[in-house]
């Protein structure tokens, strides 16, 4: 599962606007905001924060840690 603070952080390495999130993972605006604003794991459902996950994960981020331990985000190694 991943936190609200990894969803801001992710997009500020990728450079991307809340719009740009949206676009990539199929999820509404609006919903990215009221996401975004959670402290901690966000109460959206799984399949909303799959595709936010997966879209970041497409551009390169690798989410690391747990929401109770040190949770983060990083870019990949280019291969």
């Amino acid at each position: 599962m991943i936190t609200s603070a990894q969803i801001r952080a992710a997009r500020a390495m990728l450079e991307w606007s809340r719009a740009d999130l949206a676009k990539h993972s199929g999820v509404g605006f609006s919903s990215m905001m009221r996401i975004e604003s959670a402290i901690g794991v966000p109460g959206a459902h799984a399949k909303t924060l799959e595709a936010i996950e997966n879209a970041f994960e497409k551009a390169g981020i690798e989410f690391i840690g747990s929401p109770d331990d040190g949770p983060g985000v990083r870019l990949r190694k280019s291969k």
